[in-house]
């Protein structure tokens, strides 16, 4: 039984020196590398009471670190847990219970927890969003166009438990190791159900002369996912990326060869600044910016624990220079489409109203992509028209 002790020493130690500065997941794995006595197991149970801690939220704050860690595990818990059966046989008792009921147990208040209820957007269900904190999302991936057969035959080969979500996308356990059984970027890509939901803005966006290319630039591109998706619905797109960091590109060179992606152009632009931009008009540019990433603080609730509400007009206003940047090289009847993995209305609704009142773009449709209900991150997507 000492061992979990050492456990609950090894997670108290390791909150006291991550400071929010990088992805918990990058310094827990810096810690261990630095730190070679702990076994694989051991890495990953208290990595996982770091991030019961983290789940808590601002609640957390009003919590000693140990019974922070403690109340985590057992709101993120629903099967009778050996830590909490040894630490706090009272709550091991009542794992079954609701996450309503346990918060009344513990007296914690969503309040607490998510202090912005009155900056979230229209469509957002607090308590659910809330309560959702407690659920690690599941794994996403989507299968690219004539691979469906033969991936599914091989998550059935595995025997690997999973839900084909009819056409394209497949929910599967966190701990299943895509890399080793599919092929990524080829067959399919990893990519959270919400964002495969893109798709339905993507489609039927055709230039205004219809013998030509529709002209698609991803200004943002970040890891490529809407690229490739985009690419996925039309292969026959001119495409071109952008980003403001050279690293990011060159990687996404990488996963363009395995997506067999070939004819693109790609450039590097800080679009939040003023550099005048060498490039054309486009049919179609998608945006997904920068933004405070509260829709996937299921996956690293750590950025939950550590958020500045000052942040959100922060994010709002690089958004607006970023779209100040873009818009100017939309072609006449194109299309912009605005997507953030944000849960906050100044990020969301306001800046759509923001883009139709100073750019005069019409609103074809917007949409929160609810994921908080589906142990899935949650997004926003608005698709405007350029006005003639």
């Amino acid at each position: 039984m000492s061992h979990y002790h050492s456990y609950i020493n090894s997670a108290k130690k390791i909150l006291e020196l991550y400071q929010g500065e990088e992805p918990f997941s990058s310094f827990s794995k810096k810690y261990f590398s630095e730190n070679k006595k702990f076994g694989s197991r051991d890495r990953k149970q208290i990595a996982h009471l770091c991030y019961c801690f983290f789940r808590l939220g601002k609640a957390a704050v009003s919590w000693p670190t140990e019974e922070g860690i403690l109340a985590g595990l057992f709101l993120n818990t629903v099967v009778s847990n050996e830590i909490l059966e040894l630490l706090r046989p009272e709550w091991n008792k009542k794992i079954n219970s609701s996450i309503m009921e346990k918060f009344s147990m513990l007296n914690i208040q969503c309040s607490t927890v998510f202090p912005w209820k009155e900056e979230l957007s229209e469509e957002i269900e607090y308590e659910k969003l809330c309560y959702s904190f407690f659920i690690q999302p599941d794994l996403f991936i989507r299968i690219r166009p004539r691979h469906a057969e033969t991936v599914l035959l091989k998550l059935d080969v595995v025997r690997v438990e999973y839900e084909f979500i009819s056409p394209f996308t497949v929910r599967l356990p966190n701990s299943f190791k895509i890399d080793q059984h599919l092929e990524i970027d080829k067959e399919v890509v990893v990519q959270d159900y919400s964002s495969q939901q893109i798709t339905g803005f993507l489609t039927n966006r055709q230039p205004a002369t219809s013998n030509l290319q529709l002209k698609v630039w991803d200004c943002c591109a970040a890891s490529g996912g809407k690229s490739i998706m985009a690419h996925d619905i039309n292969s026959n797109i001119e495409l071109t990326v952008s980003d403001v960091r050279e690293s990011i590109l060159f990687n996404l060179k990488k996963r363009f060869e395995r997506a067999g992606i070939k004819k693109y152009k790609s450039f590097v632009a800080d679009l939040t600044g003023n550099q005048e931009l060498a490039t054309g008009n486009y049919d179609l540019i998608i945006a997904d910016v920068p933004c405070t990433g509260s829709g996937t603080w299921g996956r690293t609730p750590e950025q939950l624990f550590y958020f500045d509400n000052k942040k959100i007009d922060e994010y709002a206003s690089i958004q607006k220079k970023i779209l100040g940047n873009t818009i100017p090289h939309l072609s006449k009847d194109g299309y912009l489409l605005y997507i953030t993995c944000s849960v906050f209305k100044k990020e969301n609704e306001e800046n759509v109203r923001y883009l139709r009142e100073k750019f005069n773009l019409g609103l074809v449709r917007q949409k929160t992509l609810k994921g908080y209900d589906k142990k899935a991150d949650t997004l926003f997507a608005a698709l405007l028209k350029h006005s003639s």
